[in-house]
């Protein structure tokens, strides 16, 4: 596979392990990945690379003026072609959290439910190939 054609995503959160476990997570679905640990460091990202990114996956509850609920809200906002994935172990999202097309999932959580739930939500055009392979 051509690396230009590798599909980024972003990668927000707090906890260095975490951090390192989503994204090795996210690597071995195919992406290339940005990561922030906070959600203001993640606009900053957006900023530079919100064009070239597909997959927003953010914690709710980070240090900082932006949680993952307002992280979401403004990527959705401002980058309307990213596919948007809340997480937190602490928090369920109530309604108005985030933004209608942004899914939830649950901490902790495993490499193969992650990959089921980006299998499902992700379009065809924004799989990387070996998760577009898994489903």
């Amino acid at each position: 596979m051509n690396t230009s054609t590798v599909p980024y995503a972003l990668v927000v959160d707090d906890d260095p392990i975490i951090l390192m476990d989503t994204t090795a997570i996210l690597e071995d679905a195919g992406f290339r990945v940005h990561e922030a640990m906070n959600g203001d460091e993640a606009k900053s990202v957006l900023e530079k690379h919100g064009p070239n990114i597909v997959l927003l996956f953010s914690d709710v509850d980070m240090p900082g003026s932006t949680n993952g609920f307002d992280l979401a809200r403004h990527a959705d906002g401002n980058w309307p072609h990213i596919e948007i994935v809340i997480a937190s172990g602490h928090v369920l999202p109530k309604k108005g959290d985030m933004p209608e097309r942004a899914t939830f999932v649950s901490k902790p959580f495993s490499k193969h439910a992650v990959h089921q739930h980006l299998a499902k939500i992700l379009p065809d055009d924004k799989k990387p190939e070996p998760l577009a392979k898994s489903v």
